[in-house]
């Protein structure tokens, strides 16, 4: 947490990955007592309940809450599927080991499978890819970028031989997929409230800052929650905190991915324009009031460029302001103070 001193030296610095440095003890202890308040004084609720994924957000969400709360009151989720890759499951257990909480394995394929996910996933890969079949597997990647005029989303699939095959997906076949994808996280959310429910805990929502402010989440899928630990934090500075609270060193270097689709993918090939490192520093100097030169400077980019990262950011709060709203009441009920 920066104090309001060093935000203003911060503000006014030249635009560096220092800009994203914080003390990582300070940052601790705010979040270890904002985690009992909200948790205990304020939910009231014994503990909580925290989906591992092996990533880094769900690793350093899980540390705290055991700082604040101790193990005995985290419960960790280890929630695969068929397209899940193996490492991520071996990340989960090695991290619930290691803060010696109680977890428990879930496999989710089952589930999925009974409610179409699958078979609606396959469905609209098959109207771009008709030779398509179960034992492909399957991607979307984010097209354009930062020398694109507008992003644009392409399928990627690989048959058993190992060819790929990449068409540009058209709007209805885009939706589909990933309306079917995102099952996904709403199956493991529900299962992560069952347990809150059972062991009369919150749930932990673990959207780092990029994520949280980018949109990058499923409405009612994880990004519900009843507390989120790390949502004012950068990428950058979730992996600092990783170090700070030891955890394992597989973790630490751990990249991001969205451990959502059956070939590997980072979610700078899904979803944002740049790798986290630039992200995290576009998204700052953005909010900060930075010039798209200063940021092209940094990056090591044209202005133009930069200009385009900046209407990205933008774009996208937009786009997915109505995963972060309320319902909306016809009438407001007074008594509830709504």
């Amino acid at each position: 947490m920066l104090d309001n001193e060093r935000e203003k030296r911060v503000a006014a610095a030249k635009l560096t990955s220092g800009v994203l440095d914080i003390d990582p003890v300070a940052v601790t202890d705010h979040v270890c007592r904002r985690l009992v308040e909200i948790v205990v004084k304020e939910q009231h609720r014994r503990g909580v309940v925290v989906a591992i994924s092996g990533g880094i957000d769900s690793s350093v969400c899980a540390a705290l809450s055991v700082r604040a709360l101790g193990p005995g009151r985290v419960f960790g989720l280890l929630l695969p599927e068929k397209d899940s890759s193996s490492a991520s499951e071996d990340l989960g257990r090695l991290l619930a080991e290691h803060l010696k909480i109680e977890y428990l394995k879930q496999d989710i394929a089952p589930t999925l499978e009974a409610i179409g996910c699958y078979r609606w996933r396959d469905e609209a890969i098959k109207t771009v890819f008709p030779d398509y079949q179960k034992d492909w597997k399957n991607k979307i990647v984010i097209g354009g970028g930062v020398d694109g005029r507008f992003n644009y989303f392409k399928l990627v699939v690989q048959a058993p031989d190992g060819a790929r095959h990449e068409k540009r997906l058209d709007h209805k076949q885009y939706l589909q997929i990933v309306a079917a994808t995102n099952y996904k996280q709403r199956i493991r959310k529900t299962i992560e409230y069952f347990h809150a429910d059972r062991l009369h805990y919150s749930v932990v929502g673990t959207p780092n800052r990029l994520e949280y402010d980018q949109g990058f989440f499923v409405k009612n899928g994880d990004g519900s929650a009843d507390v989120k630990p790390i949502a004012h934090l950068y990428k950058t500075q979730v992996y600092a905190m990783a170090r700070h609270l030891g955890l394992p060193d597989a973790i630490c270097k751990s990249k991001p991915t969205t451990d959502t689709y059956s070939l590997p993918q980072g979610q700078d090939e899904f979803y944002f324009a740049l790798p986290y490192e630039k992200m995290d520093l576009s998204l700052w100097a953005h909010n900060h009031a930075r010039s798209a030169e200063e940021l092209a400077n940094c990056l090591g980019v044209s202005s133009e460029q930069a200009a385009f990262i900046y209407r990205d950011i933008e774009t996208k709060r937009r786009t997915t302001a109505f995963l972060h709203a309320k319902p909306v009441l016809v009438e407001a009920v007074s008594e509830l103070g709504g």
